[in-house]
């Protein structure tokens, strides 16, 4: 057993291909066009209305890790950088090699992880019809699973929360969206078939979170 940090990239469907019940339901507040494209735009950032489009898993310990990403219509080979193996597959295939992967580790690292990437994982399994084989969202205050967010905010005393890119400028830590690329970026990256670029860039928040989780076990935990 061990400890593995894990993190998601999404991207939302076209919002002209949804059903038109649902298309209502989704503007039944607006009054703008603005308001509209604000509803457009965040596709992305719920399972109702968007994919996993990577999967990343990294092993703060050994430095070893694998990230999913799914690539249609292209084939791409298996491939290793840095000891990180990049592998493209479907949503359900994202999907079950996470859960057939993170039923070997006891406790899990991410950022923000309880609030977004453990919902979405399993309301997207759920779709796929793909059973869970692990909690991933125990009591709170439980340590096997880490959420460095909840963990730097202190279970919400301190009620800004700032995000990974802020708190790797904080610490000095490179952050993976020092070279441009944001979470809002990737629905427009993963439309143009740049598929490798975002499989990267899922690797680059999983560095970052290993950083950002030395910071916090060094200098802020306190021990037993």
């Amino acid at each position: 057993m061990g400890r593995i940090i894990f993190d998601i990239e999404t991207a939302g469907c076209d919002f002209n291909t949804l059903d038109p019940a649902v298309q209502d339901y989704l503007l039944k507040w607006t009054e703008t066009s603005e308001d509209i494209e604000k509803v457009k735009e965040s596709l992305s950032f719920y399972p109702h209305t968007a994919q996993i489009i990577a999967l990343g898993m990294l092993n703060p310990d050994t430095n070893k890790g694998r990230v999913y990403f799914q690539s249609p219509n292209q084939k791409i080979a298996t491939f290793e950088e840095d000891g990180i193996l990049f592998q493209s597959a479907s949503e359900s295939e994202i999907l079950i090699g996470f859960w057939s992967t993170i039923r070997s580790y006891d406790r899990f690292i991410t950022f923000n992880g309880r609030s977004f990437d453990c919902p979405f994982i399993m309301i997207r399994s759920a779709i796929n019809r793909i059973k869970p084989t692990r909690e991933l969202i125990p009591n709170r205050y439980s340590d096997i699973h880490i959420d460095l967010l909840e963990q730097l905010t202190f279970y919400g005393a301190a009620k800004r929360r700032f995000s990974l890119d802020m708190w790797c400028r904080t610490f000095n830590i490179k952050s993976p969206k020092s070279d441009g690329i944001t979470g809002y970026d990737v629905k427009a990256i993963f439309d143009s078939g740049r598929y490798i670029e975002i499989a990267r860039y899922c690797v680059g928040d999983l560095i970052a979170t290993k950083e950002l989780l030395l910071i916090w076990e060094n200098y802020i935990k306190l021990q037993p």
